[in-house]
């Protein structure tokens, strides 16, 4: 017999598997004895007053044993000798669009400018050791895309367009722990995550599809307005070649180049929303004491506390994101003249800070001009503005949080986990008026929210620009081809139809069953 249950337990309590057992006895009248497993399918934490709940989802096995794995696994199949498919880039849209090609008995050819995700590491190491970025190897491009090394969070909002579940289903059946099935904000880490893709691309390999690294689009084979193929560069060896087939295009959300060759194409984009501003670092100590309501922080038993803020000022949003308990701020440029930082947690969220994305809506009207490539070049002027503030190095533009407030210069920084380091900066002074003005109100109604969350001890480190793509590659929303080229099949957040993770696989998985569907 199967049964499930809803269980609010206190952390403590929730810690303990034979606690949980034992409160599904008593809550079912069962001997303790006759139950073989408990199973937990859903968790949160009810942080919203003084005293600390999780809530608990719990499926009980009554004399017998369960049957089922975990998680459910997809079936891979041979496609060896099956029809070819183009997939650019290696990110989650790329990968799980290669998967789901598998599925559907199409051989998919992934092909990724960057390393593979191991190699990455060294790279990413260069930046802060050197003050140079590999514009091809670096926390956004690789195999893995820009997830794979800041943060690998698994939250998601964008339900209705494919299914969350499959995805999680899909990491777990590929090394990432079960826990992702049944947390509220699923986390798998940038510590763990890398194995998960590594497994990820050996399965495509095993089922008779390739995977180049270092190899670089330059162009789309076109012919008669359909999409045949793509023109490719190998890095490494100068060597160009022609991949051949229908194309799903999944570059991320920095592949510039991608965006001004479509637009010297003639290929209809369009500029895209996104939002601008920095990324606010406090010790993981005082946002535990925060959001828990407790001097003595989160405890044995509570993981490093999350936030989110949300506001209006001037008719645009002010909003926390990408939120990283316990985790670093790190240096995300793609090329030369750019300070751009984002942030990530290792899987046990357990560093001294924790930092989150403080960003204010821009909306292509508050750009001037037609240019396609507006909020790019926006993008674009910003990062070397904090490249020259930070002395021309990958060291970051700081302000303390209440200085940047009250328009005052911090005369010194407090620690951060941002390793190419800090310089004192007046943010307040040269950030974009309409950003800064409207993160000093925003954050002045966070801290009347949040008592304490307005502090000195905070920073805000500059500056956090690739939110999202600045543009979006048209496509039509039946087919997900692009509106004119045949054979294209625009994916992803670098498309400007996803925003994580989670969501840039749901969308690859999509444009991989259109693309099937119209093969067939």
């Amino acid at each position: 017999m199967i049964k499930e249950l809803q269980l609010r337990l206190s952390p403590r309590e929730a810690s303990l598997l034979s606690y949980i057992k034992d409160m599904c006895a008593g809550e079912t009248a069962v001997d303790i004895n006759r139950i073989k497993k408990v199973r937990i399918l859903k968790r949160s934490i009810d942080a919203r007053q003084r005293n600390i709940f999780v809530n608990l989802k719990a499926r009980i096995y009554i004399d017998e044993n369960p049957q089922e794995q975990e998680f459910v696994e997809t079936e891979y199949r041979d496609v060896s000798d099956c029809p070819q498919a183009v997939v650019v880039g290696a990110g989650p849209g790329g990968l799980f669009a290669a998967l789901r090609l598998i599925e559907r008995g199409i051989r998919p050819v992934v092909v990724e400018r960057g390393k593979n995700v191991r190699e990455r590491k060294t790279d990413l190491a260069m930046i802060t050791k050197t003050n140079r970025v590999d514009p091809d190897s670096n926390y956004c491009f690789g195999e893995g895309g820009a997830g794979a090394y800041s943060d690998g969070k698994l939250y998601t909002r964008s339900k209705k367009r494919g299914s969350v579940e499959k995805v999680l289903n899909v990491f777990c059946q590929h090394g990432a722990s079960t826990d992702i099935l049944a947390d509220a904000h699923p986390h798998i880490g940038t510590d763990k995550l890398p194995r998960v893709i590594e497994a990820m691309r050996n399965t495509i390999i095993e089922c008779g599809g390739e995977v180049y690294f270092r190899t670089k689009m330059t162009s789309l084979v076109m012919e008669n307005d359909e999409v045949k193929g793509i023109e490719a560069i190998n890095l490494n060896t100068g060597e160009e070649k022609i991949y051949n087939g229908a194309v799903i295009l999944a570059t991320g959300h920095s592949a510039r180049d991608v965006y001004r060759y479509l637009r010297g194409s003639g290929i209809e984009i369009e500029p895209k929303g996104l939002a601008v501003g920095v990324r606010l670092e406090h010790p993981s100590h005082l946002i535990d004491q925060i959001q828990y309501h407790n001097r003595e922080g989160r405890g044995k038993y509570l993981p490093a506390a999350e936030y989110s803020f949300v506001t209006q000022v001037d008719r645009r949003g002010v909003y926390s994101f990408c939120m990283c308990p316990g985790g670093f701020v790190i240096p995300a440029a793609t090329g030369e003249r750019q300070i751009v930082v984002n942030g990530m947690s290792p899987a046990n969220r357990g560093t001294k800070w924790s930092n989150s994305g403080m960003v204010v809506e821009l909306r292509p009207e508050d750009v001037n001009g037609n240019d396609p490539l507006r909020m790019m070049t926006y993008q674009e002027r910003l990062e070397e503005l904090c490249w020259q503030q930070g002395n021309m190095r990958q060291t970051a533009s700081a302000q303390r949080m209440v200085d940047f407030v009250e328009k005052r210069v911090s005369h010194d920084l407090p620690k951060s986990s941002y390793a190419p380091g800090l310089i004192s900066s007046p943010l307040h002074f040269w950030l974009p008026d309409f950003v800064a003005r409207r993160l000093r109100e925003g954050f002045k109604t966070f801290g009347s929210r949040s008592r304490g969350f307005l502090t000195n001890e905070a920073c805000l480190i500059a500056a956090e620009t690739r939110t999202s793509s600045p543009v979006r590659i048209l496509r039509d929303s039946n087919t997900l081809m692009h509106i004119r080229l045949r054979g294209l099949f625009p994916c992803g957040e670098g498309a400007g139809y996803a925003g994580g993770i989670v969501s840039a696989a749901i969308d690859g998985e999509r444009c991989a069953d259109m693309l099937a569907d119209i093969m067939s």
